[in-house]
C-alpha cells in the first residue's frame, strides 16, 4: 500500500471494502457471531496464558490449540460453563484457524502437507467416540398432518392455525428443513412467492396474473431453490396432487399462496414476489413471519392428543421432524431409495440408515422372510470371508 498512490489506494481500500461484504454476506448472521464468538473465547484463553493470540512467538502452536478444545469440551470456558460434544470443539477450533487464515496468518490446524495435524484430529476423534448418543427427533407420521389441517380448517379456524397446518403440510410432502420453510423478520432463506411455479397439466400458470380458478385447480407445484442455504441454488422439487383435498401438497400451497395474492388486491397493492411464503396477515391486516417454534409447538400439541394412536410423545418431535417424516412415509411406501434421497436433497446414505432403524413397517416382516428365504447352498468353489482384513 506504501507504494500506491494516494488515489490508486483509495479506489484499493473501495474495492477491499467491496469483496469483504461480500464474504460477511456468505453467512447468516448468527453463523457469524458464533464465529466471533469462539474468537472471543480465543482471545481471552490466550489472555490468561500470557500469550500472542496470534502465536507468533510459538515455534509449536497445536499443543495450545489442543488445551484451548479441552477445556472447551469440559466447559471451563464453553459460554454455559458445561461440557459440550465433540462438533462444537471442532468448530470452535475451525473458528479460530479460519480466522488466522482470514487475517493472514497461517492456519495453525494444518501440518507442513496440508493436512489438519494428527494431533487434533486424533484428540476430536477420540472426543466423538465418548460424545452422548445423538438424541435425534421421530419422524412424523401424516396422521398428525392430517389431524393439524383437520383442526386448522374444521375447528375455530385462525389465519395463524391455517398457515402453520399449511406449512406442516408443505413440509412432511417437501421434506424441508426448518430454515427454508420458515423464518424471522430478517431471515431471507425460507421460500418466497416467486420461488413457487403452479402447473395446470403441463401448463406454467402466472403467479401475477393467472385467474384465481386456475391457481386452484393447478394440477402441480415446484419450489426452486433460490437463497436457501442447504439447498443447491437452481435445484427445484415438485409434486403433484395427492388425491386428497385438504392433506396434499398442492392445494396447501395454493391456500399459503393465495393468502398474500388476496392480500395484495384487497390492498390494491402490486404482487410482490419476495414476500415469504410462510407468513399470515393477523386481525390488524399486519404480516406475521411464521417461526419454526410454532411449528414445533403445534406438533406437540397434536402429538399429544394422538399419543394413545401414535404412540409417540410430544417431545419427540419437532419442527425438524416433518422431513424425516416426509421421507418415512416414502420408505414405508417401498419408494425407491435413490428418489428419496433425491426429494430429500441428501448426499449420503447415513440419513437412510436411520430411517430404516426408525421404520417398524419395514421391520415387522423381515424376521419371516429370513426364516422362509434362509436356505440356500454354494457351489463348491463359492466362499464368504469371515473377517474383513484392517489396514494399519
Amino acid at each position: 500500500m506504501a507504494t500506491l498512490s494516494p488515489s490508486t489506494a483509495d479506489v484499493f481500500q473501495s474495492d477491499l471494502g467491496i469483496v469483504q461484504k461480500a464474504i460477511a454476506s456468505g453467512v447468516t448472521d448468527a453463523y457469524a457471531k458464533k464465529k466471533d464468538s469462539h474468537w472471543a473465547l480465543w482471545i481471552t484463553y490466550c489472555a490468561s496464558l500470557s500469550l500472542d493470540p496470534f502465536l507468533r512467538h510459538s515455534k509449536d502452536p497445536v499443543p495450545y490449540l489442543q488445551v484451548f478444545g479441552a477445556r472447551y469440551r469440559d466447559g471451563r470456558i464453553a459460554p454455559r460453563g458445561n461440557a459440550v460434544a465433540s462438533k462444537t470443539v471442532s468448530d470452535a477450533i475451525r473458528s479460530v484457524g479460519q480466522r488466522f487464515a482470514s487475517l493472514g496468518s497461517k492456519d495453525p490446524r494444518y501440518d507442513s502437507v496440508g493436512n489438519i495435524d494428527f494431533r487434533i484430529s486424533r484428540q476430536l476423534r477420540s472426543y466423538t467416540k465418548t460424545d452422548a448418543p445423538p438424541n435425534r427427533v421421530k419422524p412424523v407420521p401424516i396422521t398428525l398432518v392430517i389431524h393439524a389441517l383437520t383442526f386448522a380448517f374444521h375447528s375455530r379456524p385462525s389465519a395463524e392455525r391455517k398457515a402453520i397446518a399449511n406449512l406442516i403440510c408443505i413440509a412432511f410432502y417437501f421434506c424441508l428443513r426448518p430454515g427454508e420453510y420458515t423464518g424471522t423478520t430478517t431471515d431471507d432463506q425460507a421460500f418466497a412467492l416467486d420461488d413457487v411455479a403452479f402447473f395446470l397439466g403441463s401448463r406454467k400458470l402466472n403467479n401475477d396474473l393467472s385467474p384465481d380458478h386456475e391457481i386452484e385447480a393447478a394440477t402441480a407445484v415446484n419450489l426452486t431453490f433460490t437463497t436457501q442455504k442447504n439447498g443447491d441454488r437452481g435445484d427445484v422439487i415438485a409434486h403433484a396432487r395427492s388425491g386428497d383435498p385438504l392433506c396434499c401438497p398442492v392445494t396447501s400451497t395454493v391456500r399459503q399462496f393465495m393468502v398474500h395474492r388476496r392480500e395484495f388486491r384487497r390492498r390494491r397493492v402490486p404482487y410482490n414476489g419476495k414476500i415469504k411464503l410462510a407468513s399470515y396477515y393477523n386481525l390488524h391486516n399486519v404480516r406475521v413471519p411464521i417461526k419454526a417454534t410454532q411449528i414445533t409447538n403445534a406438533l406437540r400439541w397434536h402429538a399429544g392428543v394422538l399419543e394413545p394412536t401414535t404412540g409417540i410423545k410430544p417431545a419427540d418431535i419437532s419442527a425438524r421432524s416433518l422431513r424425516a417424516g416426509g421421507a418415512m412415509a416414502l420408505l414405508a411406501g417401498r419408494c425407491d431409495s435413490n428418489i428419496i434421497k433425491l426429494l430429500a436433497r441428501w448426499h449420503s446414505d447415513a440419513m437412510m440408515r436411520y430411517l430404516h432403524q426408525q421404520s417398524l413397517p419395514i421391520f415387522q416382516k423381515l424376521a419371516s422372510k429370513m426364516f422362509n428365504h434362509g436356505s440356500y447352498s454354494f457351489l463348491p468353489t463359492d466362499w464368504v470371508p469371515s473377517s474383513v482384513a484392517t489396514v494399519g
